[in-house]
């Protein structure tokens, strides 16, 4: 049986996270890792993952430092959907297949609970379901009393839903190649191609099984997403502090907490869990980290920072500042005094702006969504919900009240305007300043 893994989409909802979804990295490990681990824990070793060209090679680094993995990397040359992946995996389509999304997150028992069911009832196919209580802009399933598919309908819109019961891409096929002469046979302008050939199998007598599943599930949609992925790993992980960590006798460390190589935890600073600190990270006089957050390797949180519920990537440095709730991509920095805000005066849920919609993100509690190499300047201040793109720059005494493009600066002049980038970093004084601190 082989698993197809399923990474050739492109998230058009995370912006201004930029990196691939399965690539964001959870616990020192890319998610795509985790995903691979899961399935291999269940028994399947022969793996097939359709990359697209801009995440192939990173793909591929991942998959050939597996060891006991089996895995073929097939390309898929433009983000055409499901079944378009399929088709570009064709060579290795024959007989049993499970189909997965690595992009969703869910517990590992849900391998076993598919395939135990297609084991214990014949049919073409076995999928998982799984019951929401609000609208979740997805496929959903329509069944009958004994769990058989009737029907699948791909993203119904808001209030139109068939049922409360949502399809999670973890299929089981029985024959994969059967599945794919089904798709090419199907005629939609839609993108549901696959889940067209499906419905096709359905009126043609084909039984297809439906799972229920009740343990943990998050799908990575949109940017906030990543603050339950955090949670899912934080709270199956036990605590652990590496051996080449220093931590000072003055420091506070409680509650589940994974603290990497070569941490340092200096005076008076307090990181109360669940928390994860990556490898090579220096937490400064006075810092505390807390509720859920998420360090990435080789960042700088100085002194008297607040680092609370956010999810912080590789490289970033901080300084005397308020990093609420929020979601900081690698190798940004924050001049003293950055602010950034994740509670509104009315207390209402936080609404971005995602493409030409705002989309309510159902959190009472947000803060920034900030891009890869972005900087703010001294007092700067940040509104809920407000995104910063790739390299941009937010000004000295700054309130950012809107979102900021990729490649901008926001500046006081006496108020601030949006003007393009003119500033080019030196790369080698971050690292001058990093040997500094690592022999103090």
């Amino acid at each position: 049986m082989k698993a197809i893994l399923l990474c050739g989409g492109i998230g058009k909802r995370m912006f201004p996270i930029t990196e691939d979804k399965l690539l964001l990295r959870f616990l020192g490990k890319p998610l795509l890792q985790h995903q691979i681990e899961g399935v291999v824990a269940a028994g399947l070793k022969d793996l097939v993952v359709v990359a697209n060209p801009q995440n192939a090679e990173s793909i591929e680094k991942i998959v050939r430092g597996l060891s006991g993995v089996k895995a073929e990397i097939v390309l898929q040359p433009k983000a055409l959907g499901i079944a378009n992946a399929l088709e570009c995996a064709e060579h290795f389509l024959e007989g049993e297949i499970v189909v997965l999304n690595p992009n969703d997150v869910f517990e590992g028992s849900v391998y076993a609970s598919l395939i135990q069911e297609a084991r214990r009832k014949a049919g073409a196919s076995c999928l998982i379901g799984y019951e929401v209580k609000d609208y979740f802009p997805g496929g959903y399933l329509v069944v009958d009393g004994e769990n058989r598919l009737k029907q699948i309908v791909e993203k119904p819109g808001r209030g139109h839903e068939p049922s409360n019961l949502v399809n999670i891409l973890v299929h089981l096929h029985r024959d994969g190649a059967r599945l794919l002469s089904y798709i090419r046979k199907v005629q939609t302008t839609r993108d549901d191609v696959y889940e067209c050939a499906m419905d096709s199998m359905v009126k043609e007598g084909a039984a297809i099984q439906v799972v229920p599943y009740r343990g943990f599930w998050a799908a990575i949609k949109y940017p906030w997403h990543i603050f339950r992925a955090v949670r899912f790993f934080l709270d199956g992980s036990q605590p652990s502090i590496s051996p080449s960590a220093k931590i000072s006798p003055a420091a506070t460390v409680e509650g589940r907490v994974i603290i990497g190589d070569n941490v340092r935890v200096l005076e008076n600073a307090v990181v109360r869990g669940p928390a994860y600190i990556g490898p090579g990270t220096i937490i400064g006089n006075n810092v505390l980290v807390r509720d859920y957050s998420h360090v990435g390797a080789n960042c700088v949180v100085g002194y008297c920072t607040e680092v609370k519920g956010s999810y912080v990537g590789d490289g970033c440095w901080f300084h005397s500042s308020y990093v609420g709730d929020s979601i900081i991509a690698d190798d940004c920095s924050f001049g003293a005094g950055t602010m950034l805000a994740n509670f509104r005066f009315d207390e209402k849920d936080i609404k971005v702006r995602v493409g030409d919609e705002v989309v309510d993100t159902g959190l009472d509690k947000f803060g920034t969504i900030m891009g890869t190499g972005s900087k703010t300047g001294i007092n700067a201040s940040i509104l809920p919900g407000t995104r910063v793109g790739p390299n941009s720059f937010v000004g000295p005494h700054v309130c950012l009240t809107k979102d900021l493009g990729p490649n901008k600066m926001a500046v006081m002049e006496p108020r601030y305007r949006v003007i393009d980038k003119q500033i080019d970093l030196d790369a080698n004084k971050k690292q001058e300043l990093m040997k500094k601190l690592e022999s103090h």
